[in-house]
């Protein structure tokens, strides 16, 4: 599926309400990528990607990354490594599965905002909201 074609078929609005209400309880942030790209490595863009945005870089190294590479048929979610120490690779591995189920389906934006909220409960649970309550990253979602 074209980039543009599939980003037009999302539910922009929810998917950055779903990201808002995700890191009200958390000091974690959330972020979802959809690459205008074929890429043939999904991992390593994903990576890339994380590294780029900065998303390395926050306070308690807590961020979640949603990337979503249509022209590929792939997504890929990449996480900090305070976050991987709290729940390894198998947990993240269910949520692609369950997201994988909505995307097939074709309901992508459903399959997103599963994988948001997923990803917000465990943040809230290891990594409550602070005193300081900022928000280090934009909530929107980056469209390349």
């Amino acid at each position: 599926m074209k980039a543009k074609a599939f980003f037009s078929q999302l539910d922009h609005d929810r998917m950055v309400a779903a990201i808002v209400a995700a890191e009200k309880h958390t000091s974690g942030e959330i972020r979802v990528y959809v690459s205008h790209r074929r890429v043939n490595d999904v991992r390593r863009a994903a990576v890339h990607q994380f590294q780029k945005l900065g998303m390395h870089q926050t306070k308690h190294r807590n961020a979640v990354l949603i990337f979503v590479a249509p022209e590929s048929q792939n997504f890929f979610i990449v996480v900090d490594e305070a976050v991987h120490a709290k729940c390894g690779e198998a947990f993240w591995e269910q949520v692609v599965a369950e997201m994988q189920q909505q995307f097939r389906k074709g309901k992508f934006t459903d399959g997103i905002i599963h994988g948001i909220h997923t990803a917000g409960k465990l943040l809230a649970q290891h990594f409550p909201r602070d005193r300081e309550g900022r928000n280090e990253l934009p909530d929107s979602i980056v469209d390349r």
